[in-house]
């Protein structure tokens, strides 16, 4: 019996350090969290604490709008929307370079890919064609670029790094025009449909 009891209890330990390490492999493929920790540990407690994480979710939301204006070339079926897709590649892809170039001046990690929220908004969004892609598409343009613009402006208020700072304030103005113009495109696209 205490054979039985020890060979459970030893299977039950090893099942949970199964299980434990299981976990911690998945949050390690998530390149944003892995970035995240990798700031903490160098940033942590410094004034430029929230300049980093700022840093981390623009390069984050970045890669996103690259990702997606690739997608719109394929599955859209407007031709403005394609058009703002090939806007999404071009501004953001030189945007997300600069911010790189920053941020290796300034000891900052950066996600090297999607993070896995925005790989699910990619996904959902791979899954749609034709109109249903250029609504869809369209609508988290706005979305998304409402929240970034307000990111940003904050950012060039209150940002503690005057690099960091400054880089965000040269991009309000571009990412303004994206948000008009994907407010123009989305309204275009709900009335031919």
């Amino acid at each position: 019996m205490k054979k039985n009891m020890y060979l459970a209890a030893t299977f039950m330990l090893a099942t949970s350090l199964m299980f434990s390490c299981g976990r911690k492999a998945e949050t390690e493929t998530d390149s944003k969290e892995i970035a995240e920790e990798q700031n903490e540990a160098k940033h942590e407690d410094s004034n430029i604490e929230k300049d980093t994480e700022f840093a981390m979710e623009a390069a984050d939301a970045g890669l996103l709008e690259v990702r997606l204006g690739e997608l719109a070339q394929t599955n859209a079926t407007s031709q403005q929307v394609k058009e703002f897709g090939q806007m999404m590649v071009t501004d953001h892809s030189k945007a997300n370079d600069e911010l790189k170039s920053l941020a290796a001046q300034k000891n900052i990690s950066l996600p090297g890919a999607l993070s896995e929220k925005c790989q699910k908004k990619y996904d959902e969004l791979a899954e749609k064609k034709g109109a249903d892609f250029d609504k869809a598409f369209m609508k988290g343009m706005v979305d998304d670029h409402e929240e970034v613009v307000k990111a940003f402006k904050k950012e060039a208020e209150d940002g503690n790094d005057p690099d960091i700072k400054a880089w965000a304030s040269g991009k309000v103005a571009a990412l303004e025009h994206h948000l008009e113009s994907a407010k123009t495109t989305r309204d275009a696209v709900e009335k031919s449909k």
